[in-house]
């Protein structure tokens, strides 16, 4: 499933038109994408918890020409789906 699909699942079972499905997702996801850049975790109960996780610096290797190279320190979104999630995939 795609965002189109998304869009158009969305508008089917709530009765909105498929511009305020699209609009209501992009609200969502933004205010996602703002809560995690702010270092907030957003949790939804029955569904899952969106966190930023930071990685340290590391060190690795070219696989081409096996020089080392840094790998610098960053942080990573993630997700830990919830026991309803869960449930309803099984």
């Amino acid at each position: 499933m795609n965002k189109n699909d998304l869009v158009t699942a969305v508008a089917s079972s709530t009765g909105l038109t498929k511009s305020d499905a699209a609009k209501a997702i992009d609200g969502v996801f933004d205010a996602i994408s703002g809560a995690l850049k702010g270092g907030d975790e957003v949790r939804l109960v029955g569904f899952g918890t969106f966190s930023v996780a930071s990685r340290a610096a590391s060190e690795g290797r070219n696989p081409r020409t096996g020089a080392k190279i840094t790998i610098p320190a960053s942080k990573q979104p993630k997700f830990k789906a919830g026991k309803g999630l869960k449930d309803s995939v099984q």
